[in-house]
């Protein structure tokens, strides 16, 4: 679990990219805000799965792909609910749901709950981040590499990063 916090950007953890110079990258939904709660309907009391997301940076010309890293903090408890990753580099967006369809190369770790693909969260308090990573290669491990393996790689290949927080869950 250490990896996902040193992931993302807590100073403390392990885990942080060693990437000299990490480009931001503007993390939007059509369906959340920033520092606003996260719509029911993406939570375990919903029913509409992984939220819609966009993201867009200046260019990177090192891209070759795209992680998404979804992970929560509430009073309780750190948990990672998807990773999705190997997402081609000219890929700009996810619609609703993704985590059912996912774009057609990438992969998707198991998270905290040792399932994979998207893992709505259910406490109603606590933070949400949806981190966008823009990578200089793939995510190249065997299937079944564990959630640390696979957050630690992401880590080391990011050139670039954003991230979309909600707080609380309506």
């Amino acid at each position: 679990m250490t990896a996902v916090v040193g992931l993302a950007g807590c100073a403390p953890f392990v885990g942080r990219s060693q990437a000299k110079e990490i480009a931001q990258i503007n993390v939007s939904s059509p369906e959340l805000r920033d520092g606003e709660p996260l719509p029911r309907d993406f939570s375990c009391d919903g029913n509409q799965g992984s939220p819609p997301l966009r993201w867009s940076s200046a260019p990177l010309p090192d891209a070759k792909s795209i992680a998404i890293v979804v992970d929560s903090h509430t009073p309780s408890e750190s948990a990672v609910h998807w990773v999705l990753y190997n997402i081609p580099a000219t890929t700009t967006e996810l619609g609703p749901n993704a985590a059912e369809n996912p774009p057609d190369g990438s992969g998707q770790a198991k998270v905290t709950s040792g399932k994979a693909g998207y893992q709505p969260p259910c406490a109603k308090t606590g933070s949400y981040r949806f981190s966008v990573y823009t990578l200089n290669g793939k995510v190249d491990l065997p299937e079944g590499a564990s959630l640390p393996e696979i957050l630690k790689k992401i880590a080391d290949k990011t050139i670039a990063r954003g991230r979309l927080t909600a707080v609380n869950i309506e």
